[in-house]
């Protein structure tokens, strides 16, 4: 198997690893790494009150705890983590339930109660596994651009499926008091230990990275998310691509990002189908009308990266 990792403090440090099933054979109605689906019925554990997603912890029947989030962020979440996951990218598995049961929940409801009804019913949720052979490491962000991956094309690829997901909020470890959207997870099995670099919130996607200042930001909002396809990457006449994405940090975050790791990407993302990709987007909770206007948008972005690649031999400069 083919891994992106590094050795550090006698850890292995691991960012990518080949999946094994190339995207066109993947079945996207699945979460992230083919986990089961949380299996009714769910015991309330307590409400979650960080970050900015109203949320609480549940068990399953199967014994698993599940972080249950109500919004549309949890659509963007499940459907991202479905693709950069069979990328070969470390991703938490979510699941979409479009209305269930929480017993035993814990009234009054400080920010949940939105979402999750007094008897416990909820509509539009989304489950993330907390993986019990993980530990989260705290104050451990990365940085985008001084980690220990920094000069590899699995890098700067997972920084253009943000740009093509239209993720804004790519907060890193410079943003530690306001919660770093970059992560590490700490597999301990068998003497050994595994450091996981990974993007941990993928909920501001599909929508627009706005403009000045952040002005006009959204998610899941496809009619933004196609209207700024066009600027997406562009081509300038001496080679160069340009990249119109401006996240949370204002730094030109496509800037060192060259045709070789466009080609690295397509090759693995290129033969993904319509059908796969609406298949995704019904299981993240979309509308028959979000799933045809989401699987246009992203495909056209997708055929905008094939055509960048394919074209020229400048890299940016």
């Amino acid at each position: 198997m083919s891994v992106v990792f590094s050795v550090f403090a006698a850890a292995v440090s691991l960012l990518w690893s080949d999946p094994g099933t190339p995207v066109e054979q993947v079945d996207f109605t699945k979460p992230a790494r083919n986990v089961s689906e949380p299996q009714a019925p769910f015991r309330f554990i307590r409400e979650e009150l960080s970050g900015n997603s109203p949320k609480v912890l549940v068990q399953d029947a199967s014994g698993r705890t599940w972080q249950v989030k109500g919004g549309p962020e949890g659509r963007a979440d499940a459907f991202a983590t479905r693709l950069v996951s069979a990328l070969g990218y470390y991703a938490d598995a979510i699941c979409f339930l479009r209305q269930g049961t929480i017993v035993g929940v814990q009234w009054p409801l400080r920010r949940a109660s939105g979402f999750i009804q007094r008897d416990g019913t909820f509509t539009y949720a989304a489950f993330e596994l907390r993986d019990s052979n993980a530990r989260f490491l705290d104050g451990n962000g990365w940085l985008w651009w001084a980690n220990e991956f920094s000069a590899t094309p699995e890098l700067r690829a997972l920084r253009v499926l943000v740009m093509l997901l239209s993720d804004w909020d790519n907060k890193d470890a410079r943003n530690a008091s306001l919660g770093s959207n970059t992560g590490i997870l700490r597999f301990e099995t068998n003497g050994e230990t595994v450091n996981v670099y990974f993007v941990v919130d993928w909920g501001q996607s599909l929508g627009s990275w706005g403009h000045l200042f952040g002005w006009g930001r959204s998610n899941w909002n496809c009619n933004d998310y196609r209207r700024q396809s066009g600027d997406f990457l562009r081509e300038h006449k001496d080679g160069r691509l340009l990249f119109g994405f401006r996240g949370q940090h204002y730094e030109n975050f496509g800037r060192d990002v060259t045709r070789s790791d466009l080609r690295w990407l397509v090759s693995r993302l290129g033969n993904i189908s319509a059908e796969q990709v609406k298949a995704a987007l019904r299981a993240s909770g979309a509308s028959p009308d979000e799933e045809l206007c989401f699987a246009s948008a992203f495909l056209d972005r997708v055929g905008i990266l094939k055509r960048a690649a394919a074209s020229g031999t400048s890299e940016i400069r």
